[in-house]
């Protein structure tokens, strides 16, 4: 308790820096390039393009899921999977990355993640803005189920910010924790059911519940059930306690690891 207290009282007392430091951090992903901001946009989408393709032309996917345009279900789990593979890859790093604010600035470890996961979250948040735009402009306007759009959001930032502090100060101990960790996001994108419906598992139902456990799968789901599945968060109890049993955890792992490490992370980083 007595490390929460001092994780929070950091992040209240350098408040303005982080929100500081996550814009410069927004700013330098996109300087120097000639189209700028518009990469933001544009690496997204040609990646869209390219599973759409493959799913829908390609393999001749389904046209439809669950009543909507196979690539209106598609988005609305590929777009919340960008920020989350920007936290599970660039998360790891983050701390190497911005090694001189721990080795030659008084500046507490525990920020860095934070205000790297805010920087992600506000090009999800432009991202989340595109996305309902073409979900208005093919003929599908939010209803009221998207009120629970920001709950979701919110649990999203939790869970990959901390997971962020977690793997960060795990990768400046040992490069092969971070080496690890990018080999695995391959696997874990393709047993999340972020391009495949995990709803159709109708024959292995423990193994569907297995993978509905899995955060990452969570998440996704829940973002589809602010537009595709018109679902409300309590409606799956189960899985609702299993992600915050696990969201509580990380959590606590997180602050361990930070009370172990935290005072050797400059010696490494130097």
């Amino acid at each position: 308790m007595h490390t929460l207290v001092e994780i929070i009282k950091d992040h209240i007392q350098y408040r303005q820096q982080i929100f500081k430091l996550a814009k410069a951090d927004l700013v330098k992903t996109y300087r120097g390039a000639a189209l700028g901001w518009a990469w933001a946009i544009i690496k997204p989408a040609v990646t869209i393009f390219v599973y759409w393709f493959t799913f829908q032309i390609g393999l001749r996917g389904s046209s439809e899921v669950e009543g909507f345009p196979f690539f209106l279900w598609l988005i609305s789990g590929v777009i919340p999977w960008f920020y989350m593979n920007d936290m599970i890859t660039g998360g790891t790093e983050c701390i190497r990355k911005y090694s001189y604010l721990v080795t030659k600035m008084k500046f507490p470890i525990s920020t860095i993640p934070t205000f790297f996961s805010i920087s992600k979250f506000m090009v999800h948040l432009a991202l989340m803005a595109i996305m309902i735009i073409i979900f208005i402009v093919m003929g599908y306007p939010p209803d009221i189920y998207l009120l629970q759009l920001p709950i979701y959001m919110l649990l999203s930032f939790l869970f990959f910010t901390a997971f962020s502090l977690f793997a960060s100060l795990l990768a400046c101990m040992s490069k092969d924790f971070a080496n690890l960790v990018k080999s695995l996001v391959t696997a874990v994108f393709w047993l999340s059911g972020i391009i495949w419906n995990i709803n159709t598992m109708k024959n292995i139902p423990w193994l569907k519940m297995l993978l509905k456990v899995n955060p990452v799968t969570y998440l996704v789901e829940g973002y589809r059930n602010c537009f595709i599945h018109k679902t409300w968060i309590w409606e799956s109890p189960k899985t609702l306690v299993a992600f915050l049993i696990i969201l509580l955890v990380l959590i606590a792992i997180s602050i361990w690891t930070y009370r172990r490490l935290r005072k050797e992370i400059p010696d490494v980083l130097n």
